[in-house]
């Protein structure tokens, strides 16, 4: 007589540790277990209500500013290192694990313009309204040492923006034109102008590092090739750029932040109309900072608000404001990318999560495999209209709420004034202009 034995390996079934949750046996024959569809649903649906519930992206406040914080830079090599600058000349370095000042310098007489770290983060610039440029340690000075900086560069007119290449000792600063120095010399090297009106901002491009471009207050956003020491072209659109940023994943995209409430993603190469218009804030967007890993973006804006936009959506993902926050400067994302900091008039520095309902700390294995199925359940059920719902509500200050209203009052207005127009006029009359094209007056070569 032949007998069938039963074999089990003791790991499927026996706790490692007394405190270890008892393991039970499942079969995923997907007969025995019908309606799997409509339980994944549930499921979709708590994780996405549990995310809203847990969304606490504020963490703290770096406060010692006596005036407001007009620009910030991160240290290329230290994560836990910001340095910021206010307009009372004051430059503060910030140790965020321990979330204090460990230092401050007095460096301009009136506003901190603009300020870069050295790519090897053994210095940083600042420019200032008492039309200078310093270069300063980023260590503290020794015992008995007075604090001073390592170069002094006198300019003939007030420079608004500086920025560091990525690879060499070269920065270039903006103000009348845009002047590319060597770090050794005390005269530029070469000075670029395309227009007459003062330059805002200017950025080197992190992967190209040769290419940068800025935005002057004539509605010019001008790109520059270090190499042919010329401007390579320039697009106007209808109201002024207060920054750009470019992306440091894809070598020609770059986001303009505008004046008309709007940011613009560009291809360099087809400058004639944007990849992508990002609607969301009701106010001037003042500042705007790419994610590491190039896939999403923050802004900045007057309208004391801060938005994350993924690349490629129309739309913010996240809104972030608390009730004494003021019109935001200035915005930085952190070199992991985990998180946010952003300046604002009232003197604070402010410490977000990039991801409001992400749990900080070590992950035990059960959790991470908890959270990526919940991800790929929320992912899977995002366009069913209740799901939806719930993961795109936000709380808005009245302010904004009233003021989106608005907008979308006047946007429908303009459209339908828009049909009725064409509806009275000769065919082929009135050509269709998409949104992207709308914004662009031209583009010179």
């Amino acid at each position: 007589m032949r007998v069938k034995v039963l074999s089990r390996n003791p790991d499927d079934y026996v706790r490692e540790t007394k405190l270890d949750l008892q393991r039970v046996p499942r079969n995923y024959d997907p007969v025995l277990h019908p309606f799997e569809v409509p339980r994944e649903y549930t499921r979709a649906l708590n994780a996405t209500k549990l995310e809203r519930l847990f969304a606490k992206p504020f963490l703290s406040s770096l406060d010692g500013h006596r005036d407001g914080v007009n620009c910030m830079a991160k240290h290329p090599k230290s994560l836990s290192t910001v340095l910021s600058g206010a307009c009372d000349g004051e430059v503060k370095i910030w140790n965020l694990t321990k979330r204090q000042c460990i230092r401050t310098i007095q460096a301009h007489e009136g506003f901190v313009r603009g300020m870069c770290a050295r790519f090897c983060g053994t210095s940083f610039f600042t420019v200032g309204d008492d039309k200078t440029v310093k270069q300063w340690k980023m260590e503290s000075p020794e015992y008995g040492e007075e604090e001073e900086p390592i170069h002094t560069i006198l300019g003939k007119t007030v420079y608004t923006g500086i920025d560091h290449h990525w690879k060499d000792a070269v920065f270039a600063t903006c103000g009348h034109q845009v002047d590319i120095w060597d770090e050794q010399r005390t005269s530029p090297m070469c000075s670029l102008t395309w227009g007459f009106d003062s330059i805002s901002s200017v950025k080197f491009n992190p992967v190209e590092t040769y290419l940068l471009g800025s935005c002057a207050s004539d509605r010019n956003i001008v790109l520059y090739d270090m190499r042919k020491s010329t401007p390579l072209k320039k697009v106007i659109l209808n109201m002024r750029t207060n920054t750009i940023c470019w992306n440091p994943m894809e070598a020609f995209i770059f986001t303009a932040a505008n004046e008309d409430y709007n940011l613009y993603t560009f291809d360099m190469r087809y400058l004639e109309s944007p990849v992508m218009v990002h609607m969301d804030h009701v106010s001037a967007v003042l500042d705007v900072d790419y994610s590491p890993t190039g896939k999403e973006f923050v802004s900045a804006s007057f309208d004391k608000s801060v938005r994350i936009f993924p690349v490629d959506k129309g739309h913010s993902r996240e809104v972030y404001h608390t009730k004494r926050m003021q019109h935001v400067i200035t915005v930085k994302w952190t070199s992991d990318s985990k998180y946010i900091l952003c300046g604002s008039d009232e003197m604070n520095i402010r410490l977000w999560k990039a991801n409001a309902s992400e749990k900080l700390g070590v992950l035990a294995p059960r959790e991470k495999a908890a959270m990526n199925y919940n991800q790929k359940l929320k992912e899977k059920f995002q366009y069913h209209p209740k799901i939806r719902r719930i993961a795109q509500h936000r709380h808005l200050p009245k302010s904004i709420f009233c003021q989106i209203k608005e907008q979308r009052i006047m946007r429908e207005a303009r459209r339908r004034k828009e049909l009725n127009r064409r509806k009275h006029s000769k065919p082929g009359s009135m050509p269709l202009v998409s949104e992207r094209k709308k914004h662009i007056v031209a583009v010179v070569k």
